[in-house]
């Protein structure tokens, strides 16, 4: 295989690739933004690029944080202040509620920096710079050895350059592959650790609109949270001490309070996760017709349980908001992107690009082949691993294989047996008897599913043991007769476990059940889909570098759109995109302009429906005319190419100053991961001006209002 995939590189020179489905969008590095001046001169900046990245200076980039582990957030003062968007601070928000103190629900404001509220765990990265490693990445590897020796390689060299980058220091760094390893770049960090909450709306502002509006345009929600960076005396980064002070930032943003027009010049900063432009049509077939589908399906079954249960009570809504926010939003989006894909004929167009290129075949037998396993991959994780009751029983699993293996000490096996049973203890003790029902119906739904549309054509024992019952039946009994479904029991054994008691536990009917099913895909199925990704990322590589070098070779030819190149896929590093403030037409006979305000708020008002639930302090505001400096907008849009990752991202005006916070795409330009539609695709931003409206006049924190540099 290795050697044919070289040979073809010899041959594919010679193809004159379409490149035009790259011609759009763009999530730049900001080390090289200096090629795109000239274009976002055009389109309406006015700073230079060095003001958005410049490693010796302050720069805009010394604002923008990766928030967490999958968000963005931006210095708002200088008392390191900060801004991201609810539903990234959502989980925080929720650890702090309770019923008698349920900031979800009522909002919270920290009138002093003694209320702020302490986020164990929570992390904030700021990128210190990135450098461009390729040459000392790929040092030794030669067309001559194999793809593991390859890799084998490149490891070595990424470990050499981490520890040179940051060795003494007390920073962080990694490298990552760009172009499917065409590029490597070195990214240097610092990590704070210390992260608190200040504000955050209540629910009924900061999810107006819940699933229902999740993905939409129009859109009316006030989608922000504050927090605090705080730091040792140095202003370096330090564990949780109350003696931390609030950082002080190299830059902070400030805040523009004039209107947005149609036309305007934007940009986005942030940390976008993930997009794969570069697929083949055989992938985004596979996308299209079997994976999303087969998710939006499971998906669909788990929020019909939730849902129904959080009608039940307000101790149940607010016990599955995490839950069902998490499932809803790759739920509602791969229904856009299916839609988007379809719309866009993205499969035609991906094939008619790929004609007369000698790489398809091979593209073609390796997704025939691994179609099959990545299916597995995906019900194990949307539909067998999605319950309660599954997830323990693979801890019960892990604990038998420590129990039976005679390298296992008896202290190691001690200290597992006892953070297996304090973890199911806090489990049982949060009301388990009501959320059993719960838990059950999503095991037997999510598995019901699995065994018809997988499990019965390749799981040779389920369709044995199927056949003397019903499917919803056997796994109903499969839950009722596990000793995970009898905490007195399985905590009693826990407290007097022995290393023989996984006999035991080895004939209950939950590892009988998983321990098939975990083992087929461990030893068979992951190690195909090891080996048929690893070769299909050698032909996305040779394939990328195609493009990337047919592109070279042509560009003094291309269209004035095409000046800025082709931009590497996003992969969770610091990426600017930008574009103008526009409306959209998402079908024939509809326009949607480019901002909302809060009278659409009240138009959507619906006392009977939680999330359309306006709250009547908002409405007094709105009634009163009480919105002076900052206006009765709420959200708008623009070109600006995004994707998850980007929620929290500053949205910039031409000045560099903030106007919006980005939090969501339009529901018809979710393929933007894959095809990107100018035309389609828009990027939702919550205006700054209603969030601040919400920090001053409904929280009543003028406190947080006097640290801003607002501009007008």
């Amino acid at each position: 295989m290795q050697k044919s995939i070289i040979l073809f590189t010899f041959f594919i020179s010679a193809i004159c690739c379409n490149i035009s489905s790259f011609a759009q969008g763009g999530m730049w590095l900001p080390s090289e933004l200096d090629k795109n001046q000239k274009d976002m001169r055009t389109k309406g900046m006015r700073i230079s690029t060095k003001e958005i990245y410049d490693e010796q200076n302050a720069s805009i980039k010394d604002a923008v944080v990766l928030f967490g582990r999958g968000c963005t957030g931006e210095f708002v003062s200088e008392k390191g202040l900060l801004f991201t968007n609810h539903h990234c601070g959502y989980g925080e928000i929720v650890k702090h509620s309770t019923v008698e103190h349920d900031y979800l629900t009522n909002g919270f404001a920290a009138k002093t920096l003694e209320e702020e509220l302490p986020c164990p765990g929570l992390t904030v990265t700021l990128l210190q710079y990135m450098k461009d490693v390729t040459d000392e990445v790929l040092k030794g590897v030669t067309s001559s050895i194999t793809e593991k020796e390859r890799k084998s390689k490149i490891n070595e060299n990424i470990k050499n350059i981490v520890d040179n980058a940051t060795k003494g220091t007390n920073l962080s760094g990694y490298v990552k592959a760009l172009y499917y390893g065409n590029q490597y770049m070195l990214y240097v960090n610092k990590i704070y650790k210390d992260v608190r909450l200040v504000a955050a709306p209540p629910s009924n502002i900061g999810k107006f609109g819940g699933d229902t509006d999740n993905w939409m345009w129009p859109r009316h929600t006030g989608d922000f949270s504050v927090f605090r960076v705080y730091v040792d005396e140095n202003n370096e980064p330090a564990e949780y001490n109350k003696n931390n002070k609030p950082y002080k930032p190299k830059k902070y943003l400030k805040i523009s309070l004039k209107d947005k027009q149609e036309g305007d010049f934007t940009f986005v900063m942030g940390y976008p996760g993930t997009t794969q432009q570069f697929l083949t049509s055989y992938a985004v077939e596979d996308i299209q017709n079997l994976e999303d589908p087969a998710r939006i399906k499971l998906r669909t079954e788990r929020l019909n349980v939730y849902k129904d249960a959080q009608e039940e009570s307000a101790a149940k809504r607010l016990r599955y908001a995490s839950e069902v926010a998490s499932i809803a939003n790759g739920w509602k989006k791969w229904q856009g992107e299916v839609k988007g894909l379809k719309f866009l004929n993205a499969i035609q167009k991906k094939q008619q690009q790929e004609v007369n290129n000698p790489l398809m075949p091979q593209f073609k037998r390796l997704y025939d082949e691994n179609r099959k396993y990545k299916m597995e991959q995906l019900y194990i994780g949307e539909a067998v691993l999605s319950s309660d009751f599954m997830l323990h029983t693979r801890r019960l699993l892990s604990l038998i294989d420590l129990s039976w293996n005679e390298a296992t000490t008896d202290e190691t096996l001690q200290i597992e047996i006892d953070k297996l049973y304090n973890y199911l203890s806090a489990y049982y003790d949060n009301d388990f008897s009501s959320h059993r029902k719960v838990d059950s119906m999503i095991f037997v739904r999510t598995m019901t599913i699995f065994y018809n549309d997988f499990a019965k054509d390749n799981y040779t024992f389920l369709r044995t043991k199927i056949k003397q019952t019903s499917v919803e039946d056997y796994f109903a009994n499969i839950y009722q007769s596990s000793i995970l479904n009898n905490p007195n029991k399985i905590k009693k054994l826990l407290k007097d476990y022995k290393r023989t008691n996984y006999k035991k536990l080895f004939k209950d009917s939950a590892i009988e059940l998983l321990s098939p099913i975990l083992g087929q895909y461990i030893n068979s199925t992951q190690e195909q889909l090891a080996q048929n990704n690893s070769k299909l990322d050698s032909l996305y590589r040779i394939n990328t570098k195609n493009y990337l070098d047919d592109y070279n070779r042509n560009k003094q030819s291309q269209d004035v759109s095409m000046n800025n190149g082709i931009f590497p896929d996003a992969n969770l590093t610091l990426r600017v995109t930008y574009g103008n403030i526009a409306p959209f037409k998402p079908r024939n006979g509809v326009t949607y302009r480019h901002y909302t305000t809060i009278a659409g708020i009240m138009e959507k008002e619906d006392p009977n429906i939680y999330d359309y639930v306006v709250e009547k302090k908002l409405k007094d505001i709105y009634y009163n005319n009480d919105m002076a400096p900052y206006g009765d907008r709420v959200a708008f849009i623009a070109t600006n190419h995004t994707t998850g990752g980007n929620s929290g991202s500053p949205v910039m005006d031409a000045d560099g100053n903030l106007i919006g916070l980005n939090f969501d795409r339009n529901w018809e330009g979710t393929m933007s991961d894959i095809l990107y539609d100018k035309d389609l695709c828009r990027n939702i931003t919550l205006d700054v001006r209603y969030c601040l409206l919400i920090i001053d006049k409904y929280l009543e924190a003028n406190n947080l209002i006097e640290e801003l540099e607002l501009v007008k």
